[in-house]
């Protein structure tokens, strides 16, 4: 599973956008997530509050207070309030790319620039705008995220709330989604949706590595190494098949050529899937959903979380696992222009 940062709702606020349909609903739906939202400390004071919520609330604060004292992320009332959806997801995203391509289609706003994704509150409206896209010959991806990040924005308000869409997940798994989501309020680069979402999965990564060791028994830690290892060998595969298509859309044939020829990659690779569930798995059916839908705007998806997280994880290691000159080291990146930016990592971490 991967997430999202979501961020247009805010830019929108600040924004004298004239896209008003696509105003409104950003709007309209930020406004009703924050007032849904209610403090943490008042839901606990409640004695008729389940208790299943209530132990996860409490897990949230702790991992919280971590994510201050031990990661030196922000300390402000983001993640101190709770709201309950009534929905599965907390917005709709939708992404796109060309039929024969691999290149995410962008969205600009002002304030956090341009961005592959164009995120709803309501699924009918991104199934909506979705099909428009497909009509103009792109191939398309709408999927659930559980949370997005205003970048700090939100904290005169309240800040970012904790939401039934992840409350519940696993501890590793929580842990992980509040630091990454933390982590974008640390640093942002306008334009550069894969540096910024590589930088908070090596947070997250690494938070919840950090978390566990000292804060988990050893049956949950040993689930979550499973599922991370699982999710490498995901991404495994489905880079190596994102780079076979790369290839294909370059090549100088027809397209009716690269048509057929890329149905039989991911034939291949569906193939490849079903041998890696049975044969290492166990049957695990965690990724069956992706690998039914899989479109070029999946693979381009993937790409903005994962190829640059091991390049910041080396330079984590070069600042000597020093949360506080890591940020500061990214925030330096982060100003600087994005091809700059991208040459200066590679450099920093020896690539």
């Amino acid at each position: 599973m991967f997430k999202l940062v979501w961020l247009a709702p805010l830019a929108l606020l600040l924004s004298a956008c004239t896209q008003s349909a696509y105003l409104g609903q950003s709007v309209g739906g930020h406004l009703s997530l924050m007032a849904a939202a209610k403090p943490v400390d008042k839901l606990l004071a409640e004695p008729e509050l389940a208790a299943d919520l209530r132990e996860r609330l409490l897990l949230s604060q702790r991992l919280r207070d971590y994510a201050v004292d031990t990661l030196k992320l922000p300390d402000n009332d983001s993640y101190r309030r709770y709201a309950d959806l009534g929905r599965s997801a907390a917005v709709w995203n939708v992404v796109a790319t060309p039929e024969l391509g691999l290149t995410l289609k962008t969205w600009c706003f002002p304030v956090m620039g341009c961005v592959g994704y164009r995120g709803y509150f309501d699924r009918a409206e991104a199934d909506a705008y979705a099909a428009q896209l497909r009509a103009e010959g792109l191939e398309v991806l709408v999927y659930g995220v559980p949370a997005y990040s205003t970048l700090g924005w939100s904290n005169f308000f309240g800040g970012d709330p904790l939401l039934n869409t992840f409350i519940k997940y696993p501890s590793g798994e929580l842990a992980g989604m509040l630091f990454h989501e933390l982590a974008h309020q640390v640093a942002y680069a306008p334009d550069d949706t894969q540096f910024n979402e590589s930088f908070a999965t090596l947070v997250e990564r690494r938070g919840a590595e950090a978390w566990l060791r000292t804060h988990a028994s050893a049956a949950e830690r040993e689930a979550f190494a499973l599922r991370l290892q699982r999710r490498e060998q995901f991404r495994a595969l489905t880079g190596e098949y994102r780079r076979r298509l790369a290839e294909l859309y370059a090549q100088a044939i027809s397209d009716e050529a690269k048509r057929a020829a890329k149905a039989g990659l991911l034939e291949e690779m569906r193939q490849d899937y079903a041998r890696l569930k049975a044969e290492s798995w166990g049957g695990d059916t965690a990724y069956d959903g992706w690998f039914a839908r899989a479109n070029n705007a999946s693979f381009a998806l993937l790409a903005a979380y994962s190829d640059l997280t091991p390049a910041f994880d080396t330079l984590l290691a070069r600042q000597g696992q020093d949360w506080l000159r890591f940020y500061a080291e990214v925030k330096r990146l982060a100003a600087l222009p994005k091809t700059e930016r991208l040459s200066e990592l590679m450099k920093q971490t020896g690539d």
